[in-house]
């Protein structure tokens, strides 16, 4: 089923120039960036192979020369993800046979490659062009050449002004979770979403001393959002920034930094925060004091957490476990559980743009499942008094407010506590009526957008 779409929500013009990526040359070999650009989108979108996991075990991208040629290739891949519909369709109007499927694969991704130079990036249309032909040729394709030459020169000449007729939210969304946006919410907020989906995540960090918040501030230049997020202005490498050696501070989103403070006061308390990795809220925890039981039932991510926390200092109260947290039990008493579930994570589409195109609503049914696994064994954890915060970086209701009211319709001991204005620096809009938080891409647009979140806090009885 098609979602029905309404021409009165194209803004074409407007939106593509809202927020182009920016990218220089690669600064050594103009080939060999782009070539790894071609590989990396290669194993996204063939092997069904996570973006971040692909660069990671990328030698191609870790064995580029300078952080310039790495930061080009990561542009490519992100903003060809982030705006795949639009490429392709693109590509389409240039093809002299709209309607045949272009093939190998390894050929498609040539000319999306040169289409997200061309269009969205800071780069020559000729040196875009040049070298895919020459990425064609390399590639045991050298037959395809004068089509490459011909589809992307096109491109080059008619695409800007084709473009400020696309139909630009729904073309980069993924029909399934367009159509979830809309059965869930309505058709405009679809359309705020997937707008919002066309812009870069700003970097967020999370102070580990709130008092010294306003020397931050200044010193890296950031502006404070209203929950206390310090949101930078500029970027560049994380490891550079002032205050990372130090432990000053961790990245994380703004939304994700809300679960952790609806605890209250966790001085001196034991809290177990679920699928822990990669640690920011367990960092934020224990900073305030808490004891931390940090569970994730991947050893391999808790190597990363432990050196994430081990940078903080925090690592005296912060005890690891590798468990599957759907049949784990403490053998403490616990103040406060902190689930963040496994989800579809298709509220941070702004950072992994990949995600829409490698996922569907078969992992939708799996994840739901385990988090209700997930959800009834930590109402195992808490005695009476006992807080249970649930959250998923996710905007499908399935995902936040019917699995919260499946689990309180199946646990009468448990109710709502609701989370109050001040608790969010007054973001009356993130507040549903219930109390839980609903905060979607499009929320503080005008402060550069925040991750899609739900957020509800429990009270064992």
């Amino acid at each position: 089923m098609r979602v029905p779409w309404k021409k009165t929500y194209l803004d074409g013009n407007s939106f593509m120039n809202e927020n182009p990526a920016q990218s220089n040359e690669p600064e050594t070999d103009p080939m060999e960036a782009r070539n790894v650009a071609l590989q990396i989108l290669s194993t996204v979108l063939d092997k069904h192979i996570m973006l971040d996991t692909a660069l990671e075990t990328s030698n191609g991208f870790m064995d580029l020369p300078t952080p310039r040629d790495r930061a080009f290739t990561r542009m490519i891949v992100t903003t060809a993800l982030r705006r795949l519909g639009q490429i392709d369709d693109l590509i389409r109007k240039a093809s002299s046979n709209p309607g045949k499927e272009i093939s190998p694969p390894l050929l498609k991704h040539i000319l999306r490659i040169g289409v997200t130079q061309i269009i969205f990036m800071d780069v020559p249309d000729h040196a875009a062009v040049n070298t895919s032909v020459i990425m064609a040729e390399q590639n045991n394709l050298a037959k395809t050449k004068g089509f490459v030459n011909a589809v992307l020169r096109k491109i080059a000449s008619h695409g800007k002004e084709w473009t400020t007729r696309q139909d630009i939210p729904r073309l980069n969304t993924p029909e399934w979770i367009l159509r979830l946006i809309v059965n869930d919410y309505d058709l405009g907020t679809a359309v705020e979403i997937g707008q919002a989906h066309m812009s870069e995540a700003p970097l967020d960090l999370t102070l580990k001393n709130h008092e010294q918040t306003a020397h931050w501030k200044a010193h890296l230049d950031a502006t404070e959002l209203p929950t206390g997020t310090l949101r930078l202005k500029k970027g560049g490498r994380i490891e550079d920034l002032d205050g990372y050696t130090s432990g000053s501070w961790w990245v994380q989103d703004a939304a994700a930094a809300l679960p952790a403070t609806l605890f209250g006061n966790v001085c001196d308390k034991t809290i177990a925060d679920l699928c822990a990795a990669p640690g920011g809220k367990t960092a934020q925890l224990a900073s305030r004091g808490a004891n931390v039981i940090a569970l994730d039932r991947s050893a391999r991510r808790l190597v990363r957490f432990r050196e994430n926390i081990e940078r903080l200092g925090l690592e005296k109260n912060v005890r690891t476990e590798a468990a599957d947290a759907s049949v784990w039990s403490p053998s403490v008493n616990i103040d406060g559980v902190l689930l963040d579930a496994p989800c579809t994570a298709s509220g941070t589409l702004r950072k992994h743009p990949d995600m829409g195109w490698l996922k569907g609503e078969k992992d939708l049914s799996t994840m739901v499942a385990t988090q209700g696994k997930l959800l009834n064994n930590a109402a195992n954890m808490l005695g009476s008094g006992g807080i249970l915060v649930y959250c998923t970086c996710s905007i499908f209701k399935d995902e936040g407010e019917r699995q919260v009211k499946k689990f309180l319709n199946t646990h009468a001991e448990f109710s709502r506590k609701p989370i109050t204005p001040d608790e969010v620096g007054g973001l009356t809009e993130f507040i549903d009526e219930r109390g839980d938080l609903r905060i979607l891409p499009h929320h503080l647009q005008g402060l550069g957008g925040i991750d899609g979140f739900f957020i509800s806090r429990l009270i064992k009885r």
